[in-house]
């Protein structure tokens, strides 16, 4: 017996699977099956985060609908991952955020830009807060400096922790076999499988669509998405540096290394989640979590408005918009460091992790 419906779906459809394998080259999904003869909760949650929802085994199945053993690996394991992120979610009291989360997001977001625009009016007249500031420290006359890291680095302190603590729960979950460690050479290859995003391509063809046309169009949207993520937060992390070590105050000149590093990541997440949203809207329903819709599109938005509030605030901040502009962006940004632990932001980690445990269990199996 497991301890959800979906579970005991993916117990089933597992044990199918495991008695036909087909499909053992399209992904790390099925020879991590075949490594096991009976499926713990912990096993499903780990294949369920292994799967990349290509949908190529659904497409080269001979047993999906209408047959009657119904096998939809992609939705049951989209289902199960979904499911997962409350299981392991921290403190427990917030796991429900995750059943309606789209509107979680959305309320948060509304209240923290509101807060910001609102906070800032009340600390400073209004003229400050559409008047015209140039120059260093122009930003830190709508909010102190001093104010401004602690409040977004006690945020990203939470974030951090609760993440930590869901993962630590996940990874105890899956289990460790006697006697497996998770090496160098393991963790290096996680880093190139998540890096190449090597199981989002369905064996080289690409995603499956509505049309029938398999293409690769979601991987190339995950990259500008990620890497424009990361490119945003080395850009936080330089200007930090700038601040502390240099002692250089915000905002920067065009050509300053913090001002680049952003723009670049600034113009990846709008390039990739419009793309993203594009080809959600493509994919066959029969393959996705349609019921969980608005945690991805929830997630894909508030990094859409995190970059492109940002941009904003770069073009126009030598002009009366400024002052909204920062409030607006800074609101974005701290509802997004408080949502991540509670939304599709985790599953990029949970994904990491699996394909560590899946690296190492490759490894074993070769000895």
């Amino acid at each position: 017996m497991h301890g959800t419906r979906i579970l005991q779906e993916a117990d089933r459809l597992m044990t199918v699977c495991n008695s036909c394998r087909y499909c053992e080259g399209l992904c790390a999904v099925f020879p991590a099956m075949e490594m096991r003869r009976a499926f713990s909760d912990g096993d499903l949650n780990y294949l369920a985060n292994l799967c990349h929802s290509c949908g190529a085994c659904y497409a080269d199945c001979q047993f999906s609908p209408p047959h009657e053993f119904n096998v939809n690996v992609p939705k049951t394991l989209a289902v199960a991952r979904a499911e997962s992120y409350a299981a392991y979610a921290w403190p427990r009291a917030f796991a429900g955020a995750f059943a309606r989360n789209g509107l979680v997001i959305s309320m948060i977001a509304a209240l923290s830009v509101a807060a910001f625009i609102f906070g800032f009016a009340a600390v400073n007249d209004r003229g400050v807060l559409t008047g015209i500031h140039t120059g260093p420290g122009a930003f830190y006359k709508l909010m102190p400096h001093n104010a401004m890291a602690l409040l977004f680095g006690l945020a990203l302190l939470y974030a951090i922790l609760a993440l930590v603590m869901g993962v630590r729960a996940f990874w105890r979950d899956i289990g460790k076999p006697v006697g497996m460690t998770t090496d160098a050479k393991a963790l290096l290859q996680a880093v190139r499988d998540a890096g190449e995003l090597r199981y989002l391509d369905g064996r080289g063809v690409g995603c499956f669509n509505e049309d029938d046309q398999p293409t690769d169009r979601r991987k190339l949207y995950h990259h500008f998405t990620f890497y424009g993520f990361a490119l945003c937060f080395a850009a936080t992390c330089v200007g930090t540096l700038y601040h502390y070590l240099l002692a250089r105050e915000a905002p920067y000149a065009w050509w300053d290394l913090p001002v680049v590093l952003g723009t670049l990541g600034g113009i990846g997440l709008v390039v990739g989640p419009l793309g993203l949203l594009g080809e959600k809207w493509k994919r066959d329903r029969v393959l996705v979590d349609e019921q969980r819709m608005g945690m991805d599109t929830a997630f894909i938005l508030m990094l859409f408005l995190t970059s492109i509030t940002g941009l904003a605030l770069l073009l126009w901040r030598e002009t009366a918009a400024m002052g909204p502009l920062l409030a607006l962006h800074l609101g974005v940004v701290f509802a997004l460091f408080i949502t991540m632990p509670y939304g599709k932001f985790v599953h990029g980690i949970y994904r990491f992790v699996a394909l560590v445990r899946y690296a190492r269990e490759r490894q074993m199996m070769a000895e």
